[in-house]
């Protein structure tokens, strides 16, 4: 690796602090580097707090070497007023007279602006450092500008004989439909903390009645999400139970109250519409979880990014299918007794 690359890498590692925290804004990090040595660390720690530049930069002891200094970050530095003032106003202002840059912001509001901000204040600029790297961190963000929906992760848990479920009927006779291990829950827990939103489909509320919080892990509960396009699941399914916002799919009425609102969307296309509403939303993430019939929708549309598979060694010898899906295998390792799978779509 150059050196550029060794402090890109860091800044990629200090991004990867705000991970569930910072969204819809991206994960950045960045250091401040004098005469070959860090002398400033800084990343974006929360949704509406400072920036990772800002944060770099004040880390600095000593301002006086940063007319000499070096600032890498992962990505472009913002050129608007948002949340925070412009990175790329600090940095001029700073001093500094060198950027090094991961990857350019696609967002409408910097896409280049920031870069070209730099250039016209007489600092030296260099891009496409671990550029691949850089996008592959914030990839949820990049798909929400430059596709303009959410990054869709699919879900599921299937048995050795890949089934997803038991038949209803077996499931009312007290057969066990847990398929999973208690080391594969957690994982599942720390991957909701991690996005914003969650959905499962009608069948599946009704019939595992899930939570769809975090409780198991530290991190924010995802927007919890139900089609119910005819509004025939019963209020007492912990979906309901306003503890965490939720959003109902239906076709009959728009209603809010607390914790829990009612959004009708028109067939046929529930999915596409939904999209939207969360693109609107600023959502830039969503776990599809189920069941069969919500999760083969989005793989017939092609709507997904990545998908997680767990695997387990139980057998049920009749049930509902597992969805087919193929893409290209990102992640396969054991957890627990089960085999976890991440797919991504080619």
């Amino acid at each position: 690796m150059s050196a550029n690359e060794i402090y890109m890498q860091r800044c990629i590692q200090l991004a990867l602090k705000g991970a569930g925290k910072v969204a819809p804004n991206p994960m950045v990090g960045a250091v401040v580097v004098y005469q070959g040595e860090i002398i400033g660390e800084g990343y974006h720690e929360n949704y509406g707090a400072a920036h990772a530049e800002v944060n770099a930069i004040a880390s600095v002891q000593d301002k006086e070497k940063l007319k000499d200094a070096t600032i890498y970050v992962s990505l472009e530095p913002c050129n608007h007023y948002g949340k925070t003032p412009p990175c790329s106003d600090l940095i001029v202002s700073s001093g500094i007279k060198k950027v090094v840059i991961g990857c350019i912001d696609s967002f409408e509001k910097v896409a280049g602006t920031g870069i070209e901000k730099l250039k016209n204040a007489g600092i030296s600029v260099t891009t496409g450092i671990l550029e691949n790297e850089c996008r592959e961190l914030n990839r949820r963000f990049f798909t929400f500008h430059e596709k303009k929906r959410p990054y869709i992760f699919l879900k599921w848990a299937q048995t050795q004989d890949a089934f997803i479920s038991r038949w209803p009927a077996d499931i009312l006779s007290k057969s066990d439909n847990w398929i999973s291990g208690a080391e594969s829950k957690i994982i599942v827990h720390q991957l909701r903390a991690n996005e914003q939103a969650i959905l499962v489909g009608t069948n599946t509320a009704k019939i595992d009645n899930p939570q769809l919080t975090t409780r198991l892990v530290q991190g924010k509960n995802p927007l919890r999400i139900v089609i119910d396009k005819n509004l025939v699941l019963p209020a007492s399914l912990h979906l309901f139970d306003r503890s965490t916002p939720t959003l109902v799919i239906n076709k009959i009425k728009n209603e809010t109250s607390e914790n829990l609102e009612y959004l009708k969307i028109d067939e046929p296309n529930i999915i596409e519409e939904l999209l939207h509403v969360l693109h609107n939303r600023n959502i830039t993430s969503l776990i599809v979880e189920g069941g069969a019939h919500t999760l083969n929708t989005f793989i017939d549309k092609g709507m997904w990014d990545e998908a997680f598979i767990f695997s387990s060694n139980k057998k049920f010898n009749r049930g509902i299918s597992a969805p087919c899906v193929s893409g290209q295998i990102r992640q396969q390792n054991a957890c627990g007794t089960d085999q976890f799978t991440i797919l991504r779509n080619l």
